[in-house]
């Protein structure tokens, strides 16, 4: 991606955000994403190396919102693949579209053209591929539209096959359509891949791109990352929320610890029900903000009033 320097509210140019890792630090946190400094360089040295970025967690500690504010930044598009069982190449790259198609057909058909038959077939074929017919994917729009940020989202949801096709655009940030010829990207979009790790990514993938795993953030972090979020939330209502996500956590008996997310949502709606203090039962009646299983909400209220009183 360029490196536009930003214009200030009163018109002075801005410090260029990506020079350094303190200085895209500093500009994340302009956008309420508050990065670690090993988040923070591994993301700089992507971008400045023109690699892949591959984020591996837990669900809700901040992969995909990295794409977001990144895109929000530098002030480009940002383009996001959902991976999903069963993705295949063409859902992530083009498509023709057929009903336009035969709709083009029945119009020429209707027209008494004058030129042979001959003619009129071979004009057809090449109109029906034309490119107002094609539909693109957000692979092909990223090359496309680049600079951009192409979010690959929960990349360990997709099979095999289209890790190993994912992994061939990246090396040669271009496409191939037989109809059209090669799409190659003038500029490499800057690419963030997402992981929760339901399994194993091959080691050519992880090779191609730099990693990073995201820890859930401590207590501090996570405040802060209330407060720039969520500006709103009460500080002692914040705090408390906070502090008990972060004992949650720490129960491994929990199927699914929530996630910052999770302690985002929850604070939104304790905020929105008028409260500014964090009691058992406005706890119990509002966590099914950040628990999500059946079996960890009846653990979770039977210890409410110890965790709330620590």
């Amino acid at each position: 991606m360029d490196n536009p320097q930003r214009v200030g509210d009163a018109g002075a140019m801005q410090p260029d955000p990506l020079t350094s890792p303190d200085t895209l630090s500093d500009a994340l946190a302009e956008t309420a994403y508050l990065a670690d400094d090993g988040l923070a360089t591994v993301t700089w040295l992507a971008h400045t190396l023109q690699r892949p970025l591959l984020l591996e967690g837990e669900p809700g500690t901040g992969k995909t919102a990295l794409a977001e504010a990144m895109a929000d930044l530098v002030d480009v598009p940002l383009i996001r693949l959902q991976c999903y069982e069963g993705i295949e190449a063409s859902q992530a790259l083009y498509d023709w579209d057929f009903p336009r198609q035969i709709l083009h057909l029945r119009a020429v058909e209707a027209l008494a053209q004058k030129a042979t038959a001959g003619q009129r077939v071979e004009e057809l074929e090449a109109e029906l591929f034309d490119e107002r017919f094609l539909q693109a994917r957000p692979v092909l729009q990223a090359l496309r539209a680049a600079p951009c940020v192409l979010l690959v989202d929960e990349i360990d949801r997709a099979d095999d096959e289209f890790e190993a096709f994912l992994l061939e655009v990246l090396s040669t940030w271009s496409v191939s359509i037989p109809e059209l010829g090669v799409v190659a990207a003038e500029t490499p979009p800057f690419v963030v891949l997402t992981s929760n790790r339901t399994r194993e990514l091959h080691d050519a993938l992880k090779r191609r791109c730099l990693y990073h795993w995201i820890e859930h953030p401590g207590l501090e972090r996570e405040l802060a990352i209330v407060r720039a979020r969520l500006p709103e939330v009460e500080e002692t209502l914040a705090r408390e929320v906070v502090t008990l996500v972060q004992q949650l956590r720490d129960d491994e008996t929990l199927v699914k610890p929530p996630g910052v997310a999770e302690t985002l949502d929850w604070a939104r709606a304790l905020t929105a029900l008028g409260q500014s203090r964090l009691d058992p039962e406005v706890a119990a009646t509002t966590m099914g903000a950040a628990v999500k299983y059946r079996e960890d909400a009846e653990r979770v209220r039977v210890a409410l009033d110890r965790m709330l009183t620590r």
